[in-house]
């Protein structure tokens, strides 16, 4: 069987440029989570129907976020809480690249996710007032906002040859705060991003086969869960369930 590296080596590159036409800040999102060792055959199945990021020559990104929550952990709750309307705030490096984000990410009532981001010199250890106001008025949110959660992961982006979709797979993610540190091994989390949903995306189509159904999963609230043991966390009991049943199946 080939290696992930093999597997990548022969997809047909695309570029970030030509990525434009794929941004897709207002979208429809679906998320699959699923075992890491499977990878390299899942990619080889798609290899025909998309091309793969290179950016100066590499295939697959390290990013690196920091989450802001208020005091009261305001945005963790309301996805705890399953609230429709929800936002999740970050800091986002694309590590190597000299580019970083402040992104707002707010989900929309009906499975839709509005995206909004400006563009910083670096992840700072405290938002400047202008930042806490952008922050403020993209969510909703006009409480004061702390760090709470670095998250580190590889992210390989496939984008298909004809349709308006794009596909991201992370990979080798790892949480941190005040030294501690967390790794969720063996995991995958896939997020096919359409303009609107649709049932004949080749990935959909490739995990509907295979009999994985999408499955939601915040890297942001698996992360606090995992560093914060006393955290509320009924809400997350089935997806922590399968995240086990993944790993311990590998």
């Amino acid at each position: 069987m080939s290696t992930l590296q093999e597997v990548i080596a022969r997809y047909d590159p695309i570029s970030l440029a030509e990525m434009d036409r794929v941004e897709l800040l207002d979208r429809m999102d679906t998320k699959y989570v699923f075992g890491a060792a499977g990878l390299p055959v899942l990619l080889e199945a798609l290899r025909t129907e998309y091309r793969v990021l290179e950016v100066a020559g590499h295939r697959g990104t390290d990013y690196r976020s920091l989450y802001f929550d208020t005091a009261g952990l305001r945005h963790y709750r309301e996805h705890h809480d399953g609230h429709s309307f929800r936002s999740k705030v970050r800091f986002r490096e694309y590590v190597g690249s000299g580019l970083a984000y402040l992104e707002v990410k707010r989900k929309t009532g009906r499975g839709g996710t509005d995206k909004r981001r400006i563009k910083v010199t670096a992840i700072p250890a405290a938002m400047s007032p202008e930042q806490q106001a952008f922050a403020a008025e993209a969510s909703g949110c006009p409480e004061p906002l702390l760090p709470q959660l670095w998250n580190h992961f590889t992210r390989l982006t496939l984008v298909h040859r004809t349709r308006n979709e794009r596909l991201t797979i992370d990979h080798a993610m790892r949480f941190t705060l005040a030294g501690d540190q967390r790794a969720l091994e063996g995991i995958c989390v896939a997020e096919l991003k359409e303009a609107r949903a649709d049932r004949s995306s080749p990935f959909a189509r490739l995990m509907r086969s295979q009999g994985d159904r999408p499955a939601g999963m915040s890297k942001y609230c698996i992360g606090m869960i995992m560093l914060h043991p006393g955290l509320k966390a009924n809400a997350f009991k089935p997806v922590l369930l399968r995240l086990n049943k993944i790993r311990n199946a590998a």
